[in-house]
């Protein structure tokens, strides 16, 4: 069945549904692409030439995508048009965390415009954040709707975020508990606004757009100055759970003579790899977490040394329960675990190579984040066009003044 073809169960539909579902299908391969031929949509849609025309005149006339003339190729007959996405449509993403609030502006495709961050001298309530949101997004405002179109507000929060409507059950470092943060934002911007974990995100952004483009099974694992949070993707689609609260790795017992965690257990991933540790030994600030990497890397101080190695040994035995659990083929790291990844690379490299479950591990690569800072806003934004990627016939052809 092509991608085009309604399946057995959608058969008695409208034209019109059909239509809105291969716009949607068009518009979602060239945003994940970030550009393909007619003759390229031509063969993945499984449609005639004039369909195709047809279709993406209308994602042109919406300002959705644009066409380009192609360059010259050796074949015979004339070029085919490159369709790319439009730069009019963009999501607002959103990350909070403890001690900042970065707002972003990104495009289709995947393209961070900007990024806007608020630092922090303690962590923020949800009342807070709002505030907060809502004045960087007042400021960016004018300038948004001379050029853009906002098609919605995606929040990666780092926390247990439900998935039916946002609330955020629990972010403990930033001490929420049962907040409706996206109605709330949404009230006072009167924007769309969608929430979600951040390393469900994370793990989205990568699998979309970085290293993970091209793998069906993969986790992505962030280290923020929030704790530690797991993504997975598995057979191509993500893996929630019931109420979209799977994938907590930093809740991972690594030390069963560890530290108590505010989760009420002892031993956490969280509570021995900790990016406040890697900062203190380096002499480094919170605001200056950028250099993180070329200072773990550039040490010659012992006590760098051995932080690094115990933290690492840490990662390593949650790592190893994730790859003996689900075997994936790509285990990406993002945040400060790619600068402590870096910092000692064979050490992750190698481990469990020698291990009675060695196939598991043979299968498996562990590398940094290809989208490095942009990933959460990347994996912010995919939230924000969701409505816009399933329904791209419902986007007004401008936003509201």
């Amino acid at each position: 069945m092509s991608l085009a073809e309604p399946s057995a169960g959608t058969r008695g539909n409208s034209n019109d549904h059909v239509r809105r579902h291969n716009l949607s299908t068009i518009l979602g391969l060239v945003h994940r692409t970030r550009g393909l031929s007619r003759s390229q949509l031509t063969q993945a849609m499984g449609l005639n030439r004039s369909t195709i025309a047809a279709l993406v005149s209308e994602l042109v006339e919406h300002d959705l995508v644009r066409e380009e003339s192609a360059e010259s190729t050796n074949q015979v007959g004339r070029p085919s048009p490159m369709v790319r996405p439009s730069s009019t449509p963009v999501g607002i993403a959103v990350n909070p965390e403890i001690d900042a609030i970065t707002v972003g502006v990104v495009g289709l495709g995947g393209r961070v415009l900007r990024t806007e961050r608020h630092q922090l001298t303690s962590p923020p309530t949800a009342s807070d954040a709002v505030r907060v949101t809502a004045q960087i997004l007042d400021g960016l405002r004018p300038e948004l709707t001379l050029e853009h179109r906002i098609a919605g507000v995606g929040v990666a929060v780092p926390g247990l975020v439900r998935e039916t409507d946002g609330l955020v059950r629990l972010a403990p470092h930033l001490g929420w508990r049962g907040e409706p943060f996206a109605e709330m934002l949404q009230q006072v911007t009167g924007l769309p606004v969608w929430a979600a974990n951040d390393a469900h995100l994370g793990a989205l952004a990568e699998s979309s757009f970085g290293s993970g483009r091209a793998v069906s099974d993969l986790i992505y694992v962030n280290g923020g100055a929030s704790g530690i949070g797991g993504g997975i993707i598995t057979g191509g689609v993500p893996l929630l759970g019931t109420a979209g609260y799977a994938g907590e790795l930093g809740h991972t017992m690594v030390n069963p003579t560890g530290i108590a965690c505010h989760c009420g257990a002892f031993g956490c991933l969280e509570t021995e790899v900790r990016r406040d540790r890697l900062l203190e030994v380096t002499g480094l600030s919170s605001q200056s977490v950028g250099r993180l990497a070329a200072a773990l890397a550039s040490s010659t101080d012992p006590r760098v040394a051995a932080e690094v190695t115990r933290q690492l040994d840490m990662l390593i035995v949650a790592l190893r329960n994730v790859v003996n659990l689900l075997n994936p083929k790509l285990i990406v790291l993002g945040g400060f675990l790619a600068a402590l990844q870096s910092a000692q690379p064979a050490r992750l490299r190698d481990f469990g190579r020698n291990s009675a479950l060695a196939a598991s591990f043979d299968c498996v690569q562990i590398i940094p984040s290809e989208l490095a800072d942009d990933l959460l806003m990347i994996g912010a934004g995919e939230l924000a066009f969701e409505s816009l990627l399933a329904d791209p016939a419902g986007f007004p052809l401008r936003s509201a003044p």
